[in-house]
């Protein structure tokens, strides 16, 4: 594994100058070997210009933010970071490597979860290269190794959860918008460390069942809907008209024998699960009659 090399480049101002002066004052002396005819003085002097104009190729830019990664003929030297003007060996290849932080939102992909269900999922992950070593010789393209590897781990997480659910404690990719999102941007790392990439953040940015089972799911949560609601209320008017029996008989306020009880049990429940306000029906005479 190559790992990311610090080359401290020199300064390429000085280089410049030192370079310019040079070739300044060796035009003149060319020039006067010339008028000259002095055949040895000629070769010299262009030959000093020729490797002064040689050496002027290796001044480069580093720009903030961005890296230079240097080879010769094959092998790795380092990265210049630092920003400005820079000289390096002429023969050094310098192979420019953003380290900007940068972001990419994957194609709509459609993917089964967890119960079989098609649906459709598109991530945003924010990522940046940290290590210019990795990132030039470990994989072929990096940018383009992200995009891939972050697509998959997008299917196989699908694979692990549910789009939705009413149980209690259990994840799903609708209803746990934040830990879906840690364990996305764990599992998108866990396959981009080797290109030597950070994941700064990995968010979902559009989930839905496919279309062409989006009504029927659709339907199916809205009656999974009602029935956990009817549960809830149905569960609040028993405890409801436990409470109200038990008050009335500790405190004594009426001794209700079983049919009676049975009749308030009734009336109670239909007063506090039905849909609609309730027609109070007042009894003058007995219950037995």
């Amino acid at each position: 594994m190559v790992k990311e090399k610090r080359y401290s480049a020199p300064s390429g101002w000085l280089a410049l100058l030192v370079l310019l002066g040079a070739l300044g004052l060796s035009v003149p002396f060319f020039v006067f070997a010339i008028l000259d005819e002095n055949v040895m003085m000629i070769i010299t002097h262009g030959v000093l210009f020729a490797l002064i104009i040689f050496l002027l190729a290796g001044l480069f830019v580093v720009n903030p933010n961005e890296g230079r990664v240097l080879q010769l003929f094959g092998r790795y030297i380092g990265t210049a970071k630092d920003p400005g003007l820079r000289w390096a060996n002429p023969f050094f290849t310098k192979r420019k490597i953003s380290l900007r932080v940068r972001n990419f939102e994957t194609e709509r992909s459609k993917v089964n979860d967890i119960e079989g269900n098609p649906i459709e999922m598109a991530p945003v992950v924010v990522w940046k290269v940290v290590d210019t070593g990795e990132a030039s010789f470990e994989v072929d393209d990096y940018v383009n190794y992200v995009h891939v590897q972050s697509e998959s781990a997008v299917r196989n997480l699908a694979t692990r959860y549910p789009y939705d659910t009413t149980e209690a404690g259990q994840l799903s990719l609708r209803g746990a918008t934040d830990e879906i999102a840690g364990q996305l941007k764990t599992e998108i790392q866990s396959r981009l460390h080797k290109a030597g990439v950070r994941v700064l953040e990995a968010r979902i940015t559009h989930l839905a069942y496919a279309p062409e089972i989006a009504s029927a799911m659709l339907q199916r949560q809205q009656a999974g809907a009602i029935i956990a609601a009817r549960t809830q209320i149905v569960e609040g008017a028993v405890s409801m008209v436990e409470m109200a029996l038990e008050k009335l008989s500790s405190q004594h306020i009426v001794d209700l024998d079983e049919e009676r009880k049975a009749n308030m049990v009734s009336n109670l429940l239909v007063v506090l699960c039905g849909e609609k306000g309730t027609q109070p029906v007042l009894n003058t005479g007995s219950l037995y009659q």
